[in-house]
């Protein structure tokens, strides 16, 4: 034990009582020469959050005190406070509220250490200030510049969440103008709280949706370019399947094989192929580009998908895991040419049972590359379509027969089926949005979709029994008071989850299915969905399988999509080191499976959040120009402070409770509606209304609606004293006029 674990072990002991430096030394009895040693020993601890500084200078050990606590801040982008979770995953405290009187020099990000102040009564969350910032984790920001009255320069972050100037001397400009939206390094966090930096990029104009988005990019910690090094290995790989490649591979070039994917696909992770036995049971192929083939372990190219974790979908553009050369090329299951592939083919019984199953490395030469849309068209009778793939339509039958009778096997088992419509944002070659509308699922994606699914959970059952170290995909059961709220909130609609549960007996996602069964096709469907699914935990990564509740699945893992996932990636390198018989070697790959699964969950929740904030960034600039403008909207959900509404075509906006002029309304709990107290006019999920469009914010994503009737001249004047961030009007050709138009009424 070292002199720094000695004396943390002296201060964690109930004998301690909390001392200050001269006294510490007393009582250790260090000598005056070492005193510097004893001071940088105490400030490392302070640094590691393992004891803290009280105002008095005394110092205090955090164990054992339970009114400390150590997390990350999150502040609020609408007010100045924010709140504190615990690091400690065991712990019972709940997030602790920091006041913006208490949050010291602490800014959104930074990893700090709480004194709880007051634990909180009546539902109330506990309080608390920061002693100690233990990490500044904000070492890039992006915002727009400023200039001060003094001649200086901030920067105005895009991040509301911070409320801290970000100074810029004039020497640290680097070109950039007034209005730029610029990155920012931080070169100094003073002891005062100022905080300073140097411009390393500039973005563009502040009123470019492109720098907007390149904006979200950056804070979301998402590279956009791969490292040299990366892109130079990737040139040396071959851009064709060699001899050699396909020496001991199941050769399957003959067989009819295809892909099935959205129209604007490039990289074509999956094929299938479907065939009926002698016995009557259907045949699966699914068949999985061998990425692992060309990314070797331990390559740049590995290095960089690995940190990278997934690829990054946003509206204007694709941010690949892998190069191009990779993901659009050689592992990209182009038709007519040969490719390598990881397949595993199951044999599926007339109920859905997989009753075997092999998992094979393969060559293939996919037949065809077909999208949902065309496969939609020749199920709908398509007469031209059906004549140009006539050689797949009896397999294209039979899938949909298979694909029918998986379904109803996951539905009978009570797996959860959301049924959210995606939003597609078509952008233009400058970046700006042109139109926005539902995408619609047909028989074709509902069909490869359960392909993907029950080869999933093929591989993962069968990892788990064989004992490979793996990335499983899990999803745990909702905790007692998540689902006791949820129950709470559907009682207002006459539903109630039957049965009892508690921690050791979680509630079964059958019962969550038949909620959405009895209120399918009823106005409050898509409210009580979407409060069902905040209600459930978010699934992740893991190297220890927990089953999938959603899926109702006992094993589950991601297999399918390797080029743009890199659990996939982890879980095809385990398998082709057990087919290569290497059971001595295998083991090595349990402290791999433990990283992969923790980064690749930290890199999936960034990527989702980048995507989520541009969408909301792309649907308030596409409704910036039609600020005054009146659509047919559909209540969603209402609140106390007022009502969420949809138009047609996706978007969604809030009409607050107090821009209702015709009465003072209340909202009522019991039946969840705003009434009006006078005439007694009632506000309820479901209706109908016509609105107005008076404010499209950027900046804060966030699109404000009236009801038609109460837009005038002085509602206009108050909502644009709001705007924080107002977007340039720009040039739109009569054709996007056109599509806009289809919304409005």
């Amino acid at each position: 034990m070292d002199r720094k674990e000695r004396i943390l072990k002296y201060m964690q002991s109930k004998d301690y009582m909390p001392l200050k430096f001269g006294e510490l030394m007393m009582v250790l009895d260090v000598p005056k020469v070492e005193d510097a040693e004893l001071f940088e020993i105490l400030d490392t601890l302070c640094d590691e959050g393992k004891i803290y500084l009280t105002k008095k200078g005394r110092y205090v050990s955090v164990e054992g005190e339970s009114r400390t606590i150590t997390g990350i801040l999150n502040c609020n982008a609408k007010g100045y406070f924010g709140f504190v979770k615990s690091d400690d995953e065991n712990s019972d405290i709940p997030d602790v509220f920091i006041g913006g009187d208490k949050l010291g020099y602490a800014i959104d990000g930074d990893r700090v250490l709480v004194k709880i102040d007051s634990m909180g009564k009546d539902n109330k969350r506990p309080e608390g200030h920061i002693v100690k910032i233990l990490e500044r984790r904000n070492k890039i920001l992006v915002g727009v510049i400023v200039k001060e009255k003094d001649g200086t320069y901030r920067i105005k972050p895009d991040n509301l969440q911070i409320y801290s100037k970000i100074r810029i001397a004039p020497e640290n400009i680097n070109n950039a103008s007034i209005g730029n939206r610029v990155c920012v390094e931080i070169t100094e966090y003073t002891s005062n709280g100022k905080i300073y930096g140097k411009v390393i990029d500039i973005l563009g104009d502040k009123d470019s949706v492109k720098s907007c988005v390149e904006g979200i990019i950056i804070e979301n910690g998402i590279r956009s370019e791969f490292h040299l090094s990366t892109t130079l290995e990737a040139e040396q790989i071959e851009d064709s399947v060699s001899q050699k490649d396909i020496k001991g591979r199941v050769d399957l070039r003959d067989e009819l094989i295809f892909t099935i994917d959205g129209i604007d696909a490039r990289d074509f992770d999956d094929a299938v192929s479907l065939k009926i036995l002698p016995n009557g049971n259907y045949y699966l192929g699914v068949h999985i580009a061998d990425v692992t083939h060309y990314v070797k372990e331990g390559s740049e190219i590995d290095k960089e998908a690995f940190e990278r974790g997934t690829s990054v979908y946003l509206a204007d553009r694709v941010i690949p895991m892998l190069p191009k050369r990779l993901s659009n090329g050689i592992c990209s299951l182009n038709p007519k040419v040969d490719r390598l592939t990881l397949s595993v083919f199951m044999e599926i019984d007339a109920l859905g049972n997989v009753v075997d199953h092999d998992i094979k490395e393969t060559v293939i030469r996919s037949k065809e590359r077909m999208t949902y849309e065309d496969v939609n068209d020749i199920f709908d009778g398509d007469e031209k379509l059906t004549q140009k793939y006539g050689h797949l339509l009896s397999t294209l039958k039979i899938m949909e027969d298979l694909a029918g009778i998986l379904h109803k096997k996951r539905e009978k088992r009570g797996a959860i089926q959301f049924d959210f419509p995606e939003t597609e944002i078509v952008v233009d070659k400058s970046g700006e949005p042109t139109d926005i509308y539902y995408l619609e699922r047909g028989i074709s994606h509902k069909m490869i979709e359960e392909f993907m699914l029950v080869a999933n959970e093929t591989v993962a059952e069968f990892a788990y029994w064989t004992q490979l170290p793996f990335v499983y995909r899990v999803h745990e059961a909702p905790t007692v008071e998540k689902i006791t709220e949820f129950n709470e909130f559907i009682s207002h609609f006459g539903l109630l989850i039957k049965g009892k549960f508690d921690k050791d007996n979680p509630v079964h996602p059958k019962a969550l299915q038949k909620i959405l069964d009895d209120v399918k096709g009823t106005p409050e469907e898509q409210m009580v969905a979407s409060v069902m699914l905040r209600s459930l935990m978010k699934a992740e990564y893991r190297s220890k399988n927990l089953g999938h509740f959603g899926l109702a699945a006992r094993y589950y893992c991601h297999y399918t999509s390797p080029i743009r996932r890199y659990a996939d990636l982890a879980v095809h390198r385990v398998l082709k080191a057990y087919i290569h018989s290497q059971t001595k070697d295998v083991s090595k790959y349990s402290a791999f499976c433990d990283e992969a699964a923790q980064h690749t969950s930290l890199m999936e929740t960034k990527a989702e959040t980048a995507e989520r904030e541009v969408e909301d960034l792309m649907k308030a600039a596409y409704m910036s120009d039609a600020v005054g403008d009146s659509f047919d909207a559909v209540i969603i959900a209402v609140t106390g402070f007022g009502m969420f509404v949809a138009l047609d075509n996706s978007v969604e906006g809030l009409i607050r409770v107090e821009n209702i002029m015709d009465d003072y309304y209340e909202y009522d709990e019991t039946s969840r509606s705003l009434i009006g107290q006078r005439k007694k006019k009632v506000y309820q999920v479901g209706d109908r209304v016509k609105v107005t469009l008076m404010r499209s914010d950027i900046m804060l994503r966030q699109i404000d609606f009236v009801l038609k009737k109460d837009a005038d001249k002085k509602m206009f004047k108050k909502f644009e004293a709001k705007q924080t961030f107002k977007l340039v009007k720009t040039k739109r050709s009569k054709s996007i006029k056109k599509k806009r138009r289809k919304h409005k009424k």
